[in-house]
């Protein structure tokens, strides 16, 4: 059903007869009982309320003026949260002329891409039978602020470092079959922000700005609003699976886009508890106390990066920078925590700070390895000490977490993250931007080799992308990328930079001459920012193993990559492909008109029973019909004479 109060006031049930509607007029408490009525009616003909999972999911989106909705209803079979019924957790508001969608329309509209893809392969093909090809690994590279026009200027200096003219180039992911294009908007944003981006690519949801492992219903530094918004990561579905599972960034371990994994925060910024309010703190956890104590960040078996800062007291001062302390209120070391617990649960594990401890792990012998290299973010790669007392490489990182991984006959997952592309480009500094963009394809490579890409599933995109462009009038082949346009501007006569920002600090530098672009140098920028900003158009996304060439192509929503891998590893909502019956029965059938009942085949796990839903409706079903075939007008009725009662009164 649907209801329209006051012109936006929406309450959508996913019931069959939510094609009827009507418009009235009524105060918020005749709301509020009539809901409950209604709840009461329809829940009674499916059986009463047994289990909250049998309970038909409403979706309620009220204007902001309203309360949240706490209250307990009181029935014959007890008691169920308000919440459970109309989904408060999973809602919200109306703001600034948008409707935010709860997570459940992000897991159907990923389903539903996933079914014409692997509908279109087997037409192709001319096969009834879903696809069996499983991927055992999956090998997920981010590069934060990795866009096109990054990874062209990438792939013509790759060249140029080669003797090359550079337009001729090839990068690692160049090569592979498959390449899709990703929508990176948020939300409540249109140009996308990293935590967002990063909870889509990993949760499978878009989110709100600067929140992170949240859906819509979360308020960015509202921690109430993010009680009930948790969503899972691909983490969560492989560690359910029985899979190995590691992080690798260049970032803070703790930052935006890794913290996705495992965390559930309203501000991206709350990593230690003393940017958490005091208000909240007894109610959310910070991210770094997040990775330590809850699942899935303990159950983690690699996690490298940097950000010590967030993991221990402010009294402890950085081994690496003494001039530097922690940033815990608490008191807390959670290194050491961290330590203790894996030797209470008898886990072979060890931490490291630096490149030496970090060589002397053998992967053979460590199944669970921490490494904080940095107080706060690693150093571009440019900048790196690859001393023993330095940082590993991000290539080395890759490759020391894949091997621990791979001894799991049950299969891995790895995240690895060139986090620091995106920090140069808000600098306007491209020659560190495109330095690590290399960084990252050195890593692909590196992987490659290691695995076997009959098993092993490697995807390569970027959260969002950047203000960066590549202009110029007839520059000739071979113009050095970080260089001048061979011409000047017609305008002022002065140079300028091939490679320019649309804002940001280069704004200000002269322009007088211009000399190829050293790892300091800054690029031509057309509005003055003290950062330059994100850039808002679609992403590439390459892939290459299973299944890649049938589930990664067109033009997608971020939040459908992480079902598309979830679907090739068999994970989440798509473990039950992996099993020996569906391998060899599951045969493709047309779409019919949905039962009234959820079935085994809707709900494949008591996880996901959120995100379960009946097969959608084909053109030409009525499904008012089939609800009459099935006694449940009597109800509907009941409800019709209840409302007139209620708007008579």
């Amino acid at each position: 059903m649907v209801l329209r109060m006051r012109s936006s006031h929406l309450v959508h049930s996913q019931v069959t007869f939510r094609h009827v509607s009507f418009i009235t007029a009524l105060p918020r408490e005749r709301v509020l009982y009539l809901l409950q009525e209604t709840i009461f009616v329809l829940t009674g003909c499916h059986g009463g309320l047994t289990k909250a999972k049998e309970i038909p999911r409403a979706r309620v989106t009220v204007p902001e003026s309203y309360q949240p909705v706490r209250r307990r209803l009181e029935l014959d079979d007890g008691m169920l949260p308000v919440e459970h019924l109309l989904r408060d957790g999973s809602s919200v508001t109306m703001e600034d002329g948008y409707w935010a969608l709860e997570k459940e329309i992000w897991y159907e509209s990923a389903a539903r891409a996933i079914e014409a893809r692997v509908r279109a392969a087997a037409t192709s093909s001319g096969t009834s039978t879903s696809p069996t090809a499983v991927a055992r690994g999956v090998v997920f590279f981010v590069g934060d602020g990795m866009g096109m026009s990054t990874l062209t200027a990438a792939r013509i200096l790759s060249g140029q470092r080669h003797g090359n003219t550079g337009e001729e180039a090839q990068l690692a992911w160049d090569s592979f079959p498959a390449v899709a294009l990703a929508r990176t908007y948020n939300m409540d944003a249109q140009v996308g922000e990293s935590s967002a981006c990063a909870t889509a690519l990993m949760c499978g949801v878009k989110a709100n700005y600067e929140t992170v492992g949240l859906d819509s219903s979360a308020r960015f530094e509202n921690c109430l609003s993010s009680l009930n918004a948790h969503v899972p990561s691909l983490i969560s579905w492989a560690q359910e699976q029985g899979k190995s599972t590691g992080l690798v960034t260049t970032t803070r371990v703790t930052h935006a886009t890794p913290a996705a994994l495992y965390a559930h925060a309203s501000s991206r910024y709350w990593e230690d508890d003393g940017k958490v309010p005091p208000t909240a703190r007894t109610s959310c956890k910070d991210i770094a106390r997040q990775l330590l104590e809850d699942e899935p960040g303990r159950d983690i078996n690699v996690i490298l990066g940097g950000g010590r800062r967030h993991f221990v007291p402010k009294v402890t001062l950085d081994p690496e920078e003494p001039d530097k302390e922690g940033r815990r209120l608490d008191g807390r070391n959670l290194i050491e925590e961290w330590s203790r617990n894996h030797r209470l649960r008898n886990l072979a594990a060890e931490y490291v700070s630096n490149k030496e401890e970090f060589d002397n792990v053998d992967p053979r012998k460590v199944d669970h390895l921490l490494g904080l290299f940095s107080y706060s973010h690693m150093d571009f790669d440019v900048d790196r000490n690859t001393n023993d007392t330095g940082d590993p490489s991000l290539t080395e990182m890759t490759i020391k977490a894949l091997r621990i991984l791979m001894k799991n006959p049950e299969g891995f997952f790895l995240f690895v993250e060139g986090g620091r592309i995106d920090h140069a480009h808000h600098y306007n500094n491209a020659y560190r931007a495109l330095d690590e963009t290399l960084a990252l394809e050195e890593a692909v490579k590196a992987v490659m080799d290691e695995v076997d890409l009959t098993e092993t599933l490697l995807v390569v995109t970027a959260d969002h992308s950047h203000v960066l462009t590549l202009g110029g009038l007839a520059t000739h082949r071979g113009n050095p990328i970080l260089g001048s346009d061979s011409k000047v501007s017609d305008v002022d006569g002065k140079p300028y930079t091939t490679l320019l920002y649309s804002n940001g600090p280069g704004h200000t530098e002269p322009r007088s001459v211009l000399r190829e672009a050293g790892k300091d140098s800054i690029q031509t920028a057309g509005v003055p920012r003290a950062w330059a900003t994100h850039g808002g158009e679609d992403v590439p996304v390459f892939a290459i193993g299973p299944l890649a060439m049938t589930l990664f192509s067109g033009s997608v929503d971020q939040s459908y990559i992480p079902h598309a891998i979830s679907y090739v590893a068999c994970l989440a909502h798509h473990a039950s492909r992996c099993s020996r019956e569906s391998a060899m029965n599951d045969t493709i059938t047309p779409i019919s008109c949905p039962s009234a009942e959820p079935n085994s085949a809707a709900i494949s796990s008591d996880v996901m029973n959120d995100q379960a839903r009946n097969t959608p409706t084909k053109s030409g079903c009525n499904p008012l019909s089939t609800w009459v075939n099935q006694s449940a007008i009597i109800p509907l009725l009941i409800f019709g004479l209840l409302l007139d009662i209620l708007v008579k009164s």
